[in-house]
């Protein structure tokens, strides 16, 4: 079942790009913005990371801390926050828990061939751990003025 506005977002645990243990449940107090991209060092993936980099003092002038989840390994997004310069942790899903707790590991389609991925979407979750937001319709380069509008 598809997780909607106003329901609690699912606490996790899981390793950021260092190793150190990361759970939902250490940000209560403050607003998160979790998104879930495809993949390291992608056009589109490093778009969306560097407009979130670009923008990273208004979004925690207005209170959020960013945190991305791809499958992609540690290793794999501590080369990805050196090249890009990213300001914010990265959580290495590899064994996809979070993104099924998400719902955003699904069945995707491209030229005719049907394969198991993730679904760029990004939920904007409040102080108390609700879930305020769901972008679906991630726009890579203008992601910021989407969570910020």
């Amino acid at each position: 079942m598809p997780l909607e506005v106003g329901q609690a977002a699912p606490d996790f645990t899981a390793k950021d790009q260092d190793g150190n243990t990361i759970r939902l449940s250490d940000f209560k107090g403050k607003k998160v913005v979790l998104y879930f991209y495809p993949k390291d060092n992608t056009p589109g993936c490093t778009a969306q990371a560097c407009n979130l980099r670009d923008n990273y003092e208004a979004l925690q002038a207005a209170g959020y801390e960013v945190l991305g989840v791809s499958a992609d390994s540690e290793k794999s997004h501590k080369k990805f926050i050196e090249k890009q310069a990213l300001p914010f942790r990265l959580i290495a899903d590899e064994d996809k828990q979070v993104h099924e707790a998400y719902g955003t590991w699904v069945e995707k389609q491209m030229y005719g061939r049907t394969y198991m991925g993730t679904a760029r979407t990004t939920f904007i979750i409040d102080e108390e751990g609700t879930i305020e937001e769901i972008i679906s319709k991630v726009k890579t380069k203008e992601h910021t003025q989407q969570i910020l509008k």
